[in-house]
């Protein structure tokens, strides 16, 4: 097992380097620093331009051969990712926007799944009956609703909630107020900012999880495997824990580690709506202002995350199913 995750991990790791590598190559032939400063009064010459971003690596004028290996040894040997062509470092830009995106994301995807998930096994176990039919219909509404449309009216909710008790409960925007101090108050404050928007993202994606976790199940409960364990004398929800779950619930779980990447840098909406400047954010940045170290940093985070939800699926799975475990 230890050996299997090893070599593995081995070869993601060189698919990131690969991937960063080629994410570099495109980004420095295709994005143009120079464009952030046409436009300015009084106007700066072609030398001018030049000469200022030289110094940070982003002049198209210099081989890009010799801007590769300048970024390359500048990763290699210093961790240092470089800089944006208005001199704002990668390195802290990525570190601050990836614990904000985590902060928001992840609390968001595991409250989905875990209520995806149980509702999907709800429904399943009681197959055109009136709970399943109120939950498919509420799930198709959510599923049809805009990410704009669902955080609006989670704000409208928040700030009538504010109005209605007196007192701020919920914050509408940013990710935390930067007067608060001490464990406890800093605490109590990032909740404060995360609920509205977790529960939109919630909203808006716990939907998928249920209609496929409904459906692998349906098929599952039709298996060989589960008719004889009910043959046996097991109950309907004994042989759904027991049996049907953990085998219907592995292409989900194979779903959500490979989703992670995309939620990392996809949730630009919310992260606009709720002023979280987070990954999603920064991905927009970056390509709006010619960033070529930028969006190969953004690339590279990608990267990693889907090495590591590949690696995390794997074990999922390992975990889950018997079968694996053996070959």
């Amino acid at each position: 097992m230890i050996r299997y995750i090893i070599r593995r991990t081995l070869g993601w790791l060189l698919v990131i380097v690969l991937a960063t590598n080629l994410a570099y190559i495109l980004a420095a032939l295709f994005l143009d620093p120079r464009s952030n400063y046409v436009g300015r009064r009084p106007p700066l010459s072609a030398d001018q331009i030049s000469r200022m971003l030289g110094p940070l690596n982003l002049d198209p004028a210099t081989p890009l051969l010799t801007r590769w290996w300048r970024w390359l040894t500048g990763i290699v040997l210093h961790w240092d990712w470089g800089t944006s062509p208005l001199g704002d470092p990668v390195n802290a830009q990525i570190s601050y926007r990836m614990w904000t995106s985590a902060q928001l994301l992840l609390v968001a995807t595991v409250l989905s799944v875990i209520i995806g998930v149980a509702v999907g096994v709800y429904t399943a176990s009681r197959q055109y009956r009136a709970g399943d039919r109120v939950w498919q219909g509420l799930s198709i509404i959510t599923m049809n609703i805009h990410v704009v449309v669902a955080s609006l009216a989670v704000v409208a909710l928040g700030l009538w909630v504010n109005k209605a008790t007196g007192t701020r409960v919920f914050y509408v925007t940013g990710a935390a107020s930067p007067d608060v101090t001490g464990f406890l108050p800093k605490l109590l404050d990032l909740g404060q900012h995360l609920v509205l928007p977790t529960v939109s993202l919630v909203v808006i994606s716990y939907a998928g999880y249920h209609l496929m976790q409904r459906t692998l199940l349906l098929d599952t409960l039709a298996e060989d495997y589960v008719r004889t364990a009910r043959a046996k004398g097991l109950t309907r929800g004994t042989a759904i824990r027991r049996h049907a779950l953990r085998t219907s619930i592995i292409p989900v779980a194979t779903s959500v580690a490979f989703s992670i990447p995309g939620i990392f840098t996809g949730a630009v909406m919310t992260e606009k709506i709720f002023a979280w400047n987070g990954m999603g954010q920064y991905f927009i940045q970056t390509i709006s202002q010619n960033d070529v170290n930028g969006a190969t940093a953004v690339a590279a985070f990608s990267a990693v995350t889907v090495a590591v939800s590949a690696v995390l699926a794997d074990l999922v799975v390992v975990a889950l199913d018997p079968r694996v475990r053996v070959s």
